[in-house]
C-alpha cells in the first residue's frame, strides 16, 4: 500500500486546512486509518483515528472539537479537516495505515506511512 499525503500549507491562526490522503490500494479498506505529526525537535504524536468500516473515530485530546477525520472507501481516501487552528499545530502531518481495522493511536500499530505533509500556522 502506498500513501499520498496531501493539503498542507501556511494558514494564520484561527484558520483551516483539508488534508487529505489518497490510497493506492483498496487493501487500505479493510484497515483503521490515522493521521500523526511530528513538530520539530518532538516525538511523533497521535491526532486522529477513524476505523476501517468509518463508524468509530478517536483524537487526540488537544484537537478534539476542532479536527475531524472522515474515510471514503470508495475513493479509498482518508481526509482530515482541521479547523481553529493554533501555532502549536505546526507540524509534519503523516496518514498511516493500521495493521488492523481500528486505529489506536500507537504508531508501532502503523505498518504503512505516507511521506507526511507540512502544517505550518503563523501567529
Amino acid at each position: 500500500v502506498q500513501l499520498q499525503a496531501s493539503g498542507g500549507g501556511l494558514v494564520q491562526r484561527g484558520g483551516s486546512l483539508r488534508l487529505s490522503c489518497a490510497a493506492s490500494k483498496r487493501t487500505a479498506s479493510n484497515n483503521g486509518v490515522a493521521w500523526f505529526r511530528q513538530a520539530p525537535g518532538k516525538e511523533r504524536e497521535f491526532v486522529a483515528g477513524i476505523n476501517w468500516r468509518g463508524g468509530s473515530t478517536n483524537y487526540v485530546d488537544s484537537v478534539k472539537g476542532r479536527f475531524a477525520i472522515s474515510r471514503d472507501n470508495a475513493k479509498n481516501t482518508v481526509d482530515l479537516q482541521m479547523n481553529e487552528l493554533k501555532p502549536e499545530d505546526t507540524a509534519v502531518y503523516y496518514c498511516a495505515v493500521s495493521r488492523s481495522p481500528w486505529a489506536g493511536n500507537d504508531a508501532s500499530g502503523y505498518n504503512y506511512w505516507g511521506q507526511g505533509t507540512l502544517v505550518t500556522v503563523s501567529s
